[in-house]
C-alpha cells in the first residue's frame, strides 16, 4: 500500500461522519474492492464485568503493532514481516487424525484453523470436537454481533445440543443415571481447541442443567428419539436458541450470571456447522456464514461446491419466507437498506431477541434489569415492529456423500467471503495443496544422513521458499483476504497497513474472519465405494 493510500485511508477516517449516541447503533461505509458497501454496525460489547476475565487478549493485535485511534499523532503503517506473521499466526489451530496401525477409518485427514480480528475483542468464534457417544466429527464457525456474548455461548454449548439430539435412548438413559447418582458422566464430546479459546466458566454448571433439561425432554419422547441427522441439527439449533431466551427470562443465581446471561440474548450469532460421518457430510446453516467444498475434476481442474445460502436480504428465498410469515402489509418494511427491519444484516441468528420478543417482553426483561447502560444493551424498538418474531435461528441443512474428487471443506465467516469468491478460496487452497506436495520430495532423507547433506536440504528449503509458505491453509487464506492486490498477490505494503490499522478504523475496511479448513482422506472415502 503506497504512502498516497495510507494518508487517505487517515485522512478519509478523520473527516467522516460518525453517528454516535444511546442507540448504539452506528452506520459506516466499507470499501470492499471495486464496490462500496454500508453495513449496520453494533457498538463493542464488554462480556465480563470488572474483576472478571476479558477477551481483549485473546487473538487481538498486540499492541505493539496495532494503534487504538486514528487520533494518534504519529501513526506508521510499518513493520517487519516477521512481525506480520506473529499477528497473522498467533490463532492458528491444527488437527491430525492420528492413523493407529491403519485403523483409523475417518474421512476427516486433518483440519487447519485461525482467526483474525477487527473489533477490539473479536467478536468471531469456532468450534471442532470429534463425537464420542455417536459417530463423526463437528466444525463450527460462529459470526458475532452486538458484542461477542452470543458467539461465545453457541460456541460452547451447540454441538453438545447436537451430539445429544443424536444419542440412542439407552444413551441417554445411561447418562442420566450417572448424573441422578452423582457419578461421573460419561464424555460426550472431545473438543480441539486453541490455547487462547476461552469459556464462561461461571455460567458452566447452568449451562449443563439446562443440556440436561434438553436430554429428558428427548427420554420423555414415547418412541426412541430416533433424529435423522438433518433432523437433530434443526432440533439443537432451536433448542438452544429457545434457551438462551429463557434464560434471560428467569432468574438468576447472581447479578455475573445475569449479566451474562442479558448479554448472550441481546446480543446475536450466525452459525454453520458441519458434521462429518464417513462419507456422509450434514451442514446446517443459519445466517451468512459460509461452507464450499474444494473438488478435484477427473481432468486435473478445480471447482467449486457451494453447501450453504447466505441467508440475508439478497436471497429471494429469504425474502419469500418472509413475506410468507408476516401480513401483506409489512412487505415493503420487512427489509429496509437490504436489512432486516433495516437493523440487521443476516436474517437468521441466534439470540438477538429484539427481533424476536415482543415490545411488552422486551421492555419487562429489561426493566427489572441492572445497569443495561453498562452492559452496552440498548433499548430500542425498530419502526414497523409489528408481528415478531422477525428473526429466526432455524438452520438450513445441506447432506452431501462425499466422493473420491472432494478434496476440501471450507467454513469460514463473512469477513472471508467478503474478500475473496468462492472461487477464489478454492483456488487458494488447492495451489497451497500444491506448493506443499512439490516441497515434499525435496525433504526425504537420504541413508547415511550426515551434518553437510542436512545443511544441504535446509539451504535447498530456504532458496525454495519453504520458509516463507504459511503451513496452515487459514493463515495463507487470510493473508491473501486481506492482502491481495489486483492481480491477487500479496502486496506487503498493503498487508502492513492492514494488520496496523487503528481499533477505530479497522472494521471500516475488514471484519473479524475465522476460517477452518478440513481436508479428506481420500483413500478411506475410495474404500467406502469400494466395500459397498
Amino acid at each position: 500500500m503506497s504512502r498516497t493510500v495510507s494518508s487517505w485511508i487517515l485522512s478519509s477516517a478523520r473527516n467522516s461522519f460518525v453517528l454516535q449516541g444511546k442507540g448504539r447503533l452506528y452506520s459506516v461505509c466499507i470499501p470492499n474492492r471495486n464496490k462500496t458497501k454500508w453495513k449496520l454496525i453494533f457498538s463493542k460489547t464488554c462480556l465480563y464485568p470488572s474483576g472478571n476475565c476479558s477477551l481483549d487478549s485473546t487473538f487481538s493485535l498486540k499492541k505493539a503493532f496495532r494503534h487504538t485511534s486514528t487520533e494518534e499523532e504519529h501513526l506508521s503503517f510499518q513493520i517487519s514481516p516477521s512481525q506480520i506473521n506473529d499477528i497473522l499466526r498467533a490463532g492458528e489451530l491444527s488437527h491430525k487424525i492420528l492413523d493407529l496401525n491403519g485403523k483409523n477409518a475417518n474421512s476427516v485427514l486433518r483440519f487447519e484453523s485461525n482467526q483474525l480480528a477487527s473489533n477490539a475483542p473479536i467478536e468471531d468464534r469456532r468450534s471442532a470436537a470429534t463425537c464420542l457417544q455417536t459417530k463423526g466429527m463437528m466444525f463450527g464457525v460462529f459470526d458475532g454481533h452486538a458484542g461477542s456474548a452470543c458467539a461465545q455461548a453457541v460456541s460452547e454449548r451447540l454441538l453438545h445440543y447436537i451430539a445429544v439430539s443424536l444419542m440412542s435412548r439407552q444413551t441417554l438413559e445411561e447418562i442420566e443415571l450417572a448424573v441422578e447418582c452423582m457419578k461421573p458422566v460419561l464424555p460426550i464430546l472431545q473438543w480441539h481447541k486453541h490455547p487462547n479459546d476461552v469459556e464462561y466458566r461461571e455460567i458452566t454448571s447452568q449451562y449443563f442443567e439446562n443440556l440436561r433439561v434438553y436430554w429428558q425432554h428427548l427420554l420423555d419422547l414415547d418412541t426412541e428419539p430416533g433424529f435423522s441427522l438433518e433432523e437433530a441439527m434443526v432440533c439443537a439449533f432451536k433448542r438452544l436458541d429457545s434457551d438462551i431466551s429463557l434464560e434471560v427470562q428467569a432468574p438468576q443465581e447472581n447479578a455475573l450470571m445475569r449479566n451474562i446471561a442479558l448479554q448472550v440474548a441481546f446480543s446475536g450469532a450466525t452459525a454453520c456447522v458441519a458434521h462429518i460421518d464417513g462419507v456422509h457430510l450434514h451442514v446446517a446453516n443459519a445466517g451468512d456464514c459460509r461452507a464450499i467444498l474444494g473438488v478435484h475434476e477427473e481432468d486435473g481442474t478445480w471447482s467449486t461446491l457451494p453447501l450453504t445460502r447466505d441467508h440475508n436480504a439478497f436471497d429471494e428465498f429469504e425474502i419469500k419466507r418472509l413475506k410468507r410469515e408476516h401480513p401483506r402489509s409489512e412487505e415493503k418494511t420487512l427489509f429496509v437498506n437490504d436489512r432486516l427491519l433495516g437493523i440487521l444484516m443476516p436474517s437468521r441468528a441466534f439470540g438477538d431477541v429484539q427481533l424476536k420478543w415482543s415490545k411488552e417482553l422486551q421492555h419487562s426483561v429489561l426493566e427489572n434489569s441492572c445497569d443495561i447502560e453498562a452492559l452496552n444493551i440498548y433499548q430500542y424498538v425498530p419502526p414497523n415492529y409489528h408481528t415478531p418474531p422477525y428473526l429466526t435461528a432455524e438452520p438450513e441443512v445441506t447432506y452431501h456423500k462425499l466422493r473420491s474428487k472432494d478434496k476440501f471443506l471450507v467454513i469460514a465467516s463473512d469477513g472471508l467471503w467478503e474478500m475473496l469468491s468462492n472461487e477464489n478460496v478454492v483456488k487458494l487452497v488447492a495451489g497451497h495443496l500444491t506448493e506443499l506436495d512439490m516441497q515434499k520430495p525435496q525433504l526425504a532423507f537420504e541413508k547415511p544422513v550426515n551434518l553437510g547433506y542436512m545443511h544441504s536440504l535446509l539451504l535447498q528449503r530456504k532458496n525454495r521458499g519453504i520458509a516463507s509458505l504459511d503451513q496452515n491453509i487459514a493463515t495463507h487464506l487470510i493473508r491473501h483476504a486481506i492482502g491481495s492486490n489486483e492481480y491477487g498477490e500479496v502486496d506487503q505494503e498493503k498487508l502492513a497497513a492492514m494488520l496496523t490499522l487503528p481499533e477505530d478504523l479497522a472494521r471500516m475496511y475488514r471484519d473479524d474472519i475465522t476460517v477452518t479448513v478440513v481436508y479428506f482422506n481420500s483413500e478411506i472415502i475410495e474404500n467406502y465405494y469400494g466395500s459397498n
